[in-house]
C-alpha cells in the first residue's frame, strides 16, 4: 500500500476527529467513510448464511450528530448494508450492542471530551474492539483511491435503516451485570456528572436501580453544552458537589462516557491511576488479576509501578491511547488496564473503556471492604507531576525542535533515574503535551516552565 499524504490522513489516535462541518468531519467525508466501511466489513466478514450485513450507529449529544448520522447512514445503505440506529448512547454501549446484535461493525459519532463544535467518527469491529492501524489504513485507502466508486447496488440490494428502541435498556442491564448480583448500593449517596453527554440517562438509571441515592448534575443536553465546564475534564465540579450534598462519592464522565474521574467523600479528585491501583490490588487479593499484570500508559505515575510490583504483580506500559492499552491487554491476556485520564478497561466485562463499569468496580470494593473511597485511595502515593497542554499552530517533528530538545535533555540529566520527561503531540487536538515527574516539585516545575515557554515561542498557537 502506498503511503498517504498528510492531507489524506483521516484517522488519528481515536478515530476521525475535528471541527464539525470542516474536513475531515463533513457530511461528504462521512458519506464516503460509510461507503468504505460498509464495503470493507462486508467483504472481510464474508457472506451471511441468513440475513443481511448490518452496522450499528450511535452518537453523543452534539448538534452536529444529526448531520453526520444521516450522511454515514446514506453511505452505508448505498453499499447494500443495513444501518441500525440507537441514537445517543455511550461509546461502550455501542460496542456492547455491536456484539449483542451480531453486527458487522459499530460506529460512534463523538469527539469525546472535546467541545461541542468538534465531532468525530469511531469504529468498532464485530467483536466490540476498536480497529487496528492496518484496518484504518485500508478504509482510508478505499475513501481516497476511488476503487469502490462504481459499486452501486440497486433495487432490493440497497440497504435499509432501522431504529433500535431498546438499546438503552439493554445496555443498562449489561452494565449492572458487571458487579455481583447479590451486591447493592443501598445506603450510598452518589453525585453523578454526565457532562451533558451520552451518559445523561444511563448512569443515573444504573445507580438508582442498584439502590443508590443519586444526585445528578449536567444531565440536560441541548446539543451545545456537552463538556461545557462540566464532566471529567472539569473534576472540580464533582469534587465541590460531593461536599455540598454530603455524598459518599462523585462520578464524572466525559461526553461519550468511556471514561470516569471520581471524587471521594472529602472532595478530593481520584484519577485513573488511583482507580487502577485500587482495582488491581483488590483483584490481586481475590486472585483475579489475570497473569498478575496491570496495563497502563507512559503517562501513568511511576508510583503505580512500585505499588503493583511490591504487591506481587507487574505493570506493563503502552503508548498513550486506550486502543493501545487494549491491544497490549489482549497480547498479554490481561484483564485490567487504563489511563490516568480516566479510561479504564475491565476486559472481564467490556471490550473498551466504560466509565460507569469502572465506577462500579470501585463501588463494589467500597461495599465489600466497608471502606470510604478516601481510605482506599491512600494505597497510591503519587510522585509529584507537572503537566502542560499547550495549543500549537503546527506539529513539526519534535526531534527537529533543537532548542526544546536541549532543555528536555537537561531536565532528564538533572532528574536522573528518579524522574522522567514525556513530550508528545495530542492525536486528537492541536496541542503538545508535556509531562515531567520527579521527587521535587520545585525542580520539575522549573523545568516544565522552561520547556513550555520555548515550545510556545517556537510553535505556540
Amino acid at each position: 500500500m502506498t503511503s498517504k499524504t498528510r492531507e489524506n490522513k483521516l484517522f488519528g489516535t481515536d478515530g476521525v476527529r475535528g471541527i464539525a462541518n470542516v474536513e475531515p468531519v463533513t457530511a461528504e467525508t462521512a458519506l464516503k467513510l460509510g461507503r468504505a466501511a460498509a464495503h470493507w466489513f462486508k467483504k472481510s466478514n464474508g457472506s451471511r448464511s441468513k440475513g443481511r450485513h448490518k452496522i450499528i450507529i450511535g452518537k453523543d449529544t452534539r448538534l452536529s450528530g444529526y448531520m453526520l448520522e444521516n450522511a454515514i447512514v446514506a453511505g452505508i445503505t448505498s453499499m447494500g448494508v443495513d444501518a441500525l440506529l440507537v441514537g445517543p448512547l455511550p461509546t461502550p454501549g455501542v460496542a456492547y450492542m455491536t456484539r449483542s446484535l451480531r453486527c458487522d461493525a459499530g460506529i460512534v459519532l463523538t469527539a469525546s471530551h472535546n467541545p461541542y463544535e468538534d465531532n468525530g467518527i469511531k469504529f468498532f469491529r464485530r467483536d466490540g474492539y476498536k480497529l487496528d492501524d492496518k484496518v484504518e489504513d485500508e478504509i482510508e485507502n478505499l475513501v481516497f483511491s476511488g476503487r469502490i466508486d462504481s459499486i452501486r447496488p440497486t433495487a432490493t440490494e440497497i440497504g435499509k435503516a432501522k431504529r433500535i428502541d431498546d438499546a438503552l435498556g439493554r445496555y443498562i442491564e449489561f452494565v449492572k451485570s458487571s458487579i455481583p448480583r447479590t451486591l447493592t448500593l443501598e445506603g450510598l449517596k452518589i453525585v453523578a456528572d454526565a457532562g451533558n453527554g451520552a451518559t445523561y440517562k444511563s448512569t443515573p438509571c444504573i445507580l438508582r436501580e442498584l439502590g443508590a441515592d443519586v444526585v445528578t448534575l449536567n444531565d440536560e443536553p441541548n446539543g451545545t453544552n456537552i463538556n461545557q465546564r462540566c464532566g471529567s475534564t472539569f473534576p472540580e465540579v464533582i469534587a465541590k458537589a460531593v461536599l455540598e450534598h454530603k455524598a459518599h462519592i462523585g462520578i464524572s464522565h466525559d461526553g461519550d462516557g468511556d471514561r470516569v474521574i471520581l471524587a471521594d467523600e472529602k472532595g478530593k479528585v481520584v484519577d485513573g491511576d488511583t482507580v487502577l491501583a485500587i482495582t488491581a490490588l483488590a483483584a490481586l487479593k481475590r486472585k483475579e488479576l489475570r497473569n498478575k499484570i496491570l496495563v497502563a500508559t507512559v503517562m501513568s505515575n511511576l508510583a503505580l509501578d512500585n505499588l503493583i510490583e511490591s504487591s506481587g504483580g507487574r505493570l506493563e506500559r503502552t503508548a498513550v491511547g486506550d486502543r493501545y492499552v487494549i491491544e497490549k491487554m489482549i497480547e498479554l491476556d490481561a484483564n485490567i488496564g487504563g489511563e490516568q485520564s480516566g479510561h479504564m478497561i475491565f476486559r472481564d466485562h467490556a471490550t473498551t473503556g466504560d466509565g460507569i463499569v469502572s465506577a462500579l468496580q470501585v463501588l463494589r470494593i467500597m461495599a465489600e471492604s466497608h471502606k470510604a473511597l478516601s481510605d482506599l485511595a491512600t494505597c497510591l502515593k503519587p510522585y509529584p507531576q507537572v503537566q502542560k497542554n499547550l495549543k500549537v499552530k503546527a506539529k513539526p517533528p519534535l526531534e527537529e525542535l533543537k532548542s526544546v530538545q536541549e532543555l528536555v535533555k537537561a531536565a532528564e540529566r538533572d532528574l536522573g533515574k528518579k524522574g522522567r520527561v514525556l513530550l508528545r503531540y495530542s492525536g486528537t487536538e492541536p496541542k503538545v503535551r508535556l509531562l515531567i515527574e520527579g521527587e521535587d516539585m520545585l525542580r520539575i516545575e522549573t523545568h516544565a516552565t522552561r520547556i513550555s515557554e520555548k515550545l510556545v515561542e517556537m510553535i505556540g498557537g
